[in-house]
């Protein structure tokens, strides 16, 4: 097989490994298939005429297969494979392929033997599981593939050896199989139902926003609007990743993408190369929060939660607009601190911008956000967001003909290999997750370790989090960790009412009632109010079997839906954080190497400027911040505003001026104030602090020198 180079594509996914190198002849082949793949899951989409099952399988049948084709076994094999090895990797594509569909169209059949598998049956199931094994593998490594086998194998065989809440008696060998393939949380079930249409669908659909060209006008509307600001080139960074990255799916795609412009761009302007890479990789991990598509979380979190999609996207806006603002705080205050001058202007402006190529994306991104608060399905609208994106690119300078649209469709099903594999396959670890009650039982770990403490259990979350990011991307990362922690947290949220509801001597009867189950000795004093540390050590020191019905008596379905959203985007939003965190910073590592900065150093930059990714969960778990009450959600936004601009400026040691450590200290200080939760006098005084501070920062500093030219500055 000759060698040739492959065509680099935007990737919806974090990809560590490179794609085997083929012929024209077999480039243009597997790109006709990957058209095909789209094509034909857009027509599922707008009309299933298969079961969801089938749809399901069908889906990792395909990527299953294109995995096979693209992924070789080793690294090596990329560069250096021979025509052997690549037809040994059709042929095992081809048959987890067969295998998945040859079960799905059994399932009658299985059922009708009394959920007994024939010999053909089991061919089947473990080829398709091996093949899920061995194409996770070799997509992500070894980790989660590892986590597989010991999953089937703790219900099938090691778990009666384990002691305690962990112990599990064990199922036959033919009961996992079964489960694994047909369960509702296994390979075929709800998580491959999210891979095969919200997350597929809107992976196309950004590959088409980028195929006409609204990527580059994103970057030319950012350089519109912020390219003669101070900072300006960070800025410009910051928006055009930002509304790169809710199309794109993907923080490191988005890095690599939007990074080849603006980290050269931030360079000239005179930032450091490790602190350029460092914002396009923070900017980018943002991505993934901003509405209305959120990388395609905004819908796995509809789904997982039962909660409209309106509604989530409705209260993701302000955080995330804070998430952004708090990286532009941190962009401003380096330009000042190194005195660096606004850039050039380049001729761009807003209207030079539209022009170019705005029609492709407003009006895509209009249609689909109007079809979706209408109430039309996230699949049907991505379908006619598709169409939208086609149709109005003609109005631009890169209209979309048949080759456009041809790429378009094939540029969206490679981009999808990597995510549609771990989806698929992960539904093997949520499935014994849920099988042996693990995620019950790690929730009241949680709640356990963190004592009731809503902080802890965060970094717990956190930290969990992280490890998971070494090997998964942050869709699948998301799945497995609100499966194993969102309960718990949910749980404590909704305890915070409970609490007040108690100190105030207001849990009514119902609420009594349960109460003095688990605590008789309060028979006497319910009906009086209580100090709230005290409450807080009743609720907190409650057994689960009276602490979750006296939520159900308790807690209005208002409160606890806002719970449940609140403990969902919590984990969600921490999911991000192993784009930027060491020792994995897959985005910023990917910056680096467009920067040429050290590595370890732009991830360490990059995690210092997404300080929000921590700082936000926190206001969503004390604050009203996703309540939907606007005013309420308004007063949180306008303090948090206030105190990560004085956090950016503790950190960096510099307002519009530098300035020392006592100043640092009280930045640290009025800042944490402006966004403690709860005390509207505290907050009222932390903001006046840091207004003070900054007219201050301005007024009495020495004039400075004139700004450094970009070739002055240091690069």
């Amino acid at each position: 097989m000759h060698a040739s180079t492959m065509p680099t594509v935007p990737s919806s996914n974090d990809d560590p490994v490179v794609w085997r190198r083929f012929s024209p002849a077999v480039a243009v082949t597997l790109s006709i298939f990957c058209a095909f793949v789209a094509a034909s899951h857009l027509y599922l989409a707008y009309d299933p005429m298969l079961s969801e099952l089938e749809r399901n399988a069908y889906h990792f049948a395909c990527f299953a297969f294109l995995c096979a084709v693209y992924y070789p076994a080793s690294q090596a094999g990329a560069v250096k494979s021979s025509k052997a090895l690549f037809v040994l990797d059709t042929v095992l594509g081809l048959a987890v392929a067969v295998s998945a569909m040859w079960l799905v169209l059994n399932e009658n059949a299985i059922y009708s033997r009394g959920v007994k598998l024939s010999g053909a049956d089991w061919l089947a199931a473990a080829i398709c599981i091996a093949g899920a094994i061995e194409f996770t593998r070799r997509v992500a490594g070894i980790i989660i593939p590892a986590l597989i086998v010991l999953s089937l194998t703790y219900v099938a065989w090691w778990g009666q050896f384990i002691d305690g809440v962990f112990g599990f008696p064990g199922l036959t060998i033919e009961t996992v199989t079964f489960r694994s393939i047909f369960g509702d949380d296994a390979m075929f079930g709800s998580i491959a139902r999210i891979s095969s249409t919200y997350v597929f669908l809107f992976i196309i659909f950004g590959a088409f926003l980028l195929r006409s060209g609204a990527g580059d006008f994103v970057i030319n509307l950012a350089r519109a609007v912020a390219g003669k600001l101070v900072g300006g080139p960070g800025i410009v960074a910051i928006i055009a990743s930002g509304l790169t990255g809710t199309i794109s799916g993907s923080a490191v795609a988005n890095t690599a993408s939007t990074g080849v412009i603006t980290i050269p761009l931030m360079k000239r302007a005179g930032f450091k190369p490790k602190f350029a890479g460092g914002v396009e990789a923070a900017a980018s991990t943002g991505g993934q929060l901003m509405p209305p598509i959120m990388g395609a979380g905004a819908f796995v979190m509809a789904s997982f939660t039962q909660i409209p999609y309106e509604r989530i996207v409705a209260v993701a806006a302000l955080p995330a607009l804070l998430y952004f603002l708090s990286v532009a705080f941190f962009v401003r205050i380096e330009a000042q601190r190194q005195n660096l001058p606004p850039m050039p202007s380049e001729g761009q402006t807003l209207g030079s911008a539209f022009r170019q190529g705005g029609a492709s994306f407003f009006i895509p991104i209009g249609l689909l956000v109007g079809m979706l608060v209408s109430g039309f399905t996230p699949t049907y609208a991505a379908i006619f967001g598709i169409l939208a994106v086609i149709g109005s690119s003609w109005l631009t300078q890169n209209p979309m003909g048949p080759r456009a649209v041809f790429e378009a469709l094939a540029m969206g099903t490679r981009s999808m290999i990597l995510t549609a594999v771990l989806l698929v396959s992960v539904g093997l670890i949520v499935n014994v997750i849920a099988t042996a009650g693990i995620g019950n039982t790690f929730s009241l770990m949680i709640s356990d370790w963190a004592g009731g403490n809503i902080l802890i259990a965060i970094v717990l979350i956190a930290l969990a989090s992280l490890v998971l990011g070494m090997g998964l991307p942050v869709t699948a990362a998301y799945i497995v960790l609100a499966t194993l922690s969102a309960p718990a947290l949910a749980g404590m949220i909704s305890d915070q009412f409970v609490i007040q509801q108690l100190a105030a001597g207001s849990l009514g009867e119902g609420g009594k009632a349960v109460l003095m189950l688990g605590a008789p000795e309060l028979m006497t004093a319910l009906d009086d109010p209580m100090p709230q540390a005290e409450a807080a050590a009743v609720i907190r020191n409650l057994p689960l079997e009276i602490a979750a019905p006296l939520r159900d008596q308790v807690v209005p379905a208002t409160v606890a839906t806002a719970a449940v959203l609140s403990a969902h985007m919590i984990v969600f939003w921490l999911s991000q954080d192993s784009n930027v965190t060491p020792p994995v910073a897959l985005a910023a590592f990917t910056a680096a190497a467009i920067a040429k900065s050290p590595a370890m150093a732009t991830g360490v930059a990059s995690w210092k400027l997404a300080k929000g990714l921590y700082i936000v969960p926190v206001l969503f778990a004390y604050t009203p911040f996703l309540s939907g009450d606007l005013p309420a959600m308004l007063q949180v936004f306008g303090f948090a505003v206030v105190g990560v601009y004085a956090l950016s400026a503790g950190l960096q040691g510099c307002m519009e001026r530098p300035f020392g450590w006592i100043v640092r200290i009280l930045c640290f200080a009025a800042g944490t104030a402006a966004m403690w939760p709860g005390l509207i006098w505290v907050n009222v005084a932390g903001a006046l602090t840091v207004i003070g501070l900054l007219i201050w920062n301005i007024r009495s500093a020495s004039p400075r020198a004139t700004p450094k030219t970009p070739a002055q500055a240091d690069g």
